[in-house]
């Protein structure tokens, strides 16, 4: 997606004048567009300005439209151990979530709340939340996270909101302002990327995606040179609470 040449001279601007190196870093972006490529989604609009940036500075930036891919519903690492026929999402994570410093959830609004596709990603990351890393850490401990949610209703904060907990929940690190949202006219109001009265023309939410954007990458900076979050006191495996074999996260923990 473009981005208006003004907004893009600034953030150029700002990203050759980073305060560190960041090209070691990778990011994925889930994006909860209820519509299938190569259709224009306006969450993909709002994207643009985090993608910008974090291409700018040397990150690899992997998105994953949600509709576009096989994936079930469901808390199970693998669905198609529950009985679907395919499930992409084991793969998606393997390859894209497992490695990335940032995850990014985004999506529109329908009905003042997040898409379906937008809660689907959430619940399949949880899936592997009960996974630990090399110092007994749940498995997200040392990435951020990240929101970011379009529409033409209200709700943004309270999606984000959502969203940002999540997140927090499964074990990111939320840096702070980590989101930033768009929402024109209550009812059939203006869309982010209508040319005359949509978002790219509001500063509120741009300046919000570049605050965004960067803490993220700050965080992510420091939580990779500290070598993530120190151990102590967070090792899962010192904890036993006697039901192993449950099939909710939340209770193998």
């Amino acid at each position: 997606m473009p981005i208006p040449a003004p907004i893009q001279q600034f953030i150029d601007g700002l990203s050759e004048t980073a305060p560190a190196r960041y090209d070691d870093l990778r990011a994925v972006i889930f994006n909860g567009s209820l519509k299938r490529s190569p259709e224009p989604s306006q969450t993909d609009g709002l994207l643009a300005i985090p993608r910008r940036i974090f291409e700018q500075v040397g990150v690899r930036v992997d998105e994953v439209r949600t509709a576009d891919r096989v994936i079930p519903p469901g808390v199970y690492p693998d669905m198609t151990e529950q009985g679907y026929d395919a499930d992409e999402f084991p793969e998606i994570y393997r390859s894209l979530v497992e490695p990335a410093d940032i995850v990014i959830l985004a999506g529109p609004i329908w009905l003042g709340d997040q898409s379906s596709l937008t809660r689907v990603i959430i619940e399949r990351l949880y899936a592997y939340s009960g996974e630990t890393n090399d110092r007994g850490q749940w498995s997200y401990y040392g990435k951020v996270g990240g929101a970011l949610t379009t529409g033409n209703e209200d709700g943004g904060k309270h999606v984000n909101a959502q969203l940002l907990y999540a997140l927090q929940h499964i074990g990111l690190t939320v840096p702070p302002q980590a989101e930033t949202y768009w929402v024109g006219e209550a009812g059939p109001g203006p869309s982010y990327l209508d040319p005359e009265h949509g978002g790219e023309r509001n500063a509120w939410t741009t300046r919000n995606a570049v605050f965004m954007a960067w803490n993220l990458l700050h965080m992510a900076r420091m939580l990779r040179d500290a070598g993530g979050i120190p151990g102590h006191g967070t090792n899962a495996d010192e904890w036993d609470l006697s039901q192993p074999d449950h099939p909710n996260p939340e209770y193998r923990r």
